[in-house]
């Protein structure tokens, strides 16, 4: 992996894609980037179980995945779905390498996927575009900054205390 230009303070060229759907040619190695990358922040820095960390919405979620261009490098990542039947997006596995953190990827990627869900829902003829997110505690302001606020109690989510985050991106 190659480290940001950290010399000049300027952001490392990027962009963001959206993984393209089931059956699609390049599908499996885009997905896999972005599992690396959610491997790398969840499993290996914050200690949790790679037995949760992939899981059932994998093969149903669309998910983002943020590089360097033009070396293509994987260094963020994000996934929406909507349950079947459901009213509600589910914001979910958001994660930037360490490195890059400090040029607010985080933003980037929650923007790309509340404009997606603005226009799925459109698409979807749903009336208001809701996400539903469960925040780690000490990102709650994180995600404060776009729009979303805490609703119910606390809980505990494989292992760490979260808080269910709502949203109505426009």
């Amino acid at each position: 992996m190659s480290n940001p230009d950290t010399s000049s303070g300027t952001l490392p060229s990027h962009e963001i894609i959206v993984i393209p759907p089931s059956g699609h040619q390049d599908r499996l190695l885009l997905l896999d980037q972005c599992i690396h990358v959610r491997i790398d922040v969840f499993v290996h820095e914050q200690q949790f179980s790679l037995d949760v960390e992939v899981d059932e919405h994998d093969p149903i979620a669309t998910h983002f995945l943020l590089r360097l261009v033009p070396s293509l490098t994987p260094i963020g990542t994000i996934r929406a779905y909507r349950a079947e039947g459901e009213k509600y997006y589910k914001l979910s596995r958001l994660a930037v390498l360490k490195p890059y953190r400090k040029y607010h990827f985080g933003r980037d990627l929650v923007l790309a996927l509340h404009r997606w869900v603005n226009e799925d829902a459109i698409r979807s003829g749903l009336q208001v575009a809701r996400v539903v997110c469960h925040s780690q505690l000490p990102v709650k302001g994180f995600y404060a900054k776009y729009g979303y606020q805490p609703e119910g109690d606390e809980f505990d989510e494989d292992g760490a205390p979260h808080q269910k985050m709502v949203a109505y991106p426009s």
